[in-house]
């Protein structure tokens, strides 16, 4: 067997007259062979190469179709919503304005109610202070008449002897049966 590997690697010395063996210079074996697959591959594989170059043209050129159209919908969408965005804030300024101005229009009916409830308690007080007034002049007036009657009673009852009242009675009944005669 020695003899058989021997001869095996004694076959890259042989110089190439014309037969077949080994060549072992990795370089100039590496550019042949590299030379004939890329010979052999774009001999067959062209039409297999170029079908998948134009397939994969062609993915690429929808997909940037498809991606230019998403851009144009994005861009549709976003004008839309910038345009409902000027609109609510449009509407959110006036309902800023309108609070404001409610808000103004309620504080001044506030303060006009809050006025109109002073002046109603102001006229209650005067009115109660005049009542109060009224009511301690009344009584007043009542405790003088009880005191000035009892001062008269008494000064009546001092001056009045039995005679003088019996006379006083009788007047007052003759005035008492004149009034009825005429009244009759």
């Amino acid at each position: 067997m020695k003899n058989g590997t021997d001869s095996f690697v004694s076959l890259g010395h042989w110089p190439s007259a014309g037969g077949f063996g080994f060549n072992t210079d990795i370089l100039a074996t590496n550019l042949i062979n590299l030379s004939v697959v890329l010979g052999v591959l774009i001999f067959f594989g062209k039409g297999v190469l170029s079908d998948l170059l134009d397939n994969r043209k062609q993915r690429i050129l929808n997909t940037i179709r498809n991606s230019d159209e998403l851009r144009e919908g994005a861009i549709q969408q976003l004008e839309k919503a910038r345009a409902r965005l000027r609109k609510v804030e449009i509407e959110a300024e006036q309902f800023r304005v309108n609070g404001y101005s409610e808000i103004e229009r309620e504080k001044s009916n506030l303060i006009n109610a809050t006025y109109k409830t002073l002046e109603q308690l102001e006229n209650y007080k005067n009115e109660t202070i005049y009542f109060e007034q009224q009511r301690a002049s009344t009584q007043v007036r009542q405790r003088i008449f009880q005191q000035a009657l009892q001062g008269a009673i008494g000064t009546l009852n001092g001056c009045l002897n039995s005679e003088l009242h019996l006379r006083t009675i009788s007047a007052n009944i003759g005035i008492l049966g004149t009034m009825k005669e005429i009244t009759d």
